[in-house]
């Protein structure tokens, strides 16, 4: 969802420093790429630990930055280049979507409902799952639910994390890096944006890696 769908990384990028400065401390650029795409428990338990607050549990640092996130959102909510356009002809297509990201439940749905169209048959938030990413748990429990094989989804992901996550699941994974790079290795599937991808070209990506496999 955040830096795939929706371009809210600067958002969270945006409620960390706000919950570092609220609390004596500093969080740079450099910290929040080493967390995008991670469990949001991942990201509290290392702000708990980096800013010595053993009295607040890793719930309540999560509660917080989600605020912090949502409120910005109910100002705007800024789209990625090709992302919805993409979506609406799955949805006309009627191929089954699910949306798989760590973000808490109830945030992502808020996101889904400023769509303006019925964009997901399933989302799946991080208090869902008993791993995140970049385990695979997440999308195996995505394509469960959804009735289908890994090996028959394509999964579309902006950070190295949640494309090893994808990757490990069995789907075809495509990488669209944003705000943090995605290294290059032998069968990764890079393209440089949405904006453009059409059912068409991901049914071929589909296929060429499928033969590949």
């Amino acid at each position: 969802m955040d830096g795939t769908l929706v371009d809210t990384e600067p958002y969270w990028l945006k409620s960390e420093q706000d919950f570092a400065s609220r609390h004596n401390a500093t969080w740079e650029l450099s910290d929040a790429e080493q967390f995008i795409g991670y469990s949001l428990y991942d990201t509290a338990g290392l702000i708990r630990k980096k800013f010595n607050l053993q009295q607040k549990s890793d719930q309540d640092i999560i509660d917080e930055l989600t605020t912090g996130v949502m409120d910005q959102i109910q100002e705007e909510l800024p789209f990625r280049p090709g992302a919805l356009e993409l979506l609406l002809e799955l949805k006309q297509n009627q191929i089954p979507t699910a949306l798989v990201t760590m973000s808490m439940t109830e945030m992502a749905k808020k996101v889904v409902d400023k769509i303006p169209f019925k964009a997901f048959d399933v989302v799946l938030g991080g208090d869902q799952v008993q791993f995140g990413k970049p385990h695979p748990e997440p999308y195996l429990t995505a394509a469960k639910i959804l009735g289908a094989e890994p090996a028959s989804c394509i999964a579309l992901e902006d950070s190295k994390t949640g494309l090893t996550s994808a990757e490990t699941a069995g789907t075809v994974a495509i990488g669209i890096p944003h705000i943090a790079s995605i290294p290059e290795q032998p069968g990764r599937i890079l393209i440089d944006t949405l904006q453009g991808v059409d059912m068409n070209r991901l049914q071929q990506i589909y296929e060429d890696n499928r033969v590949k496999a």
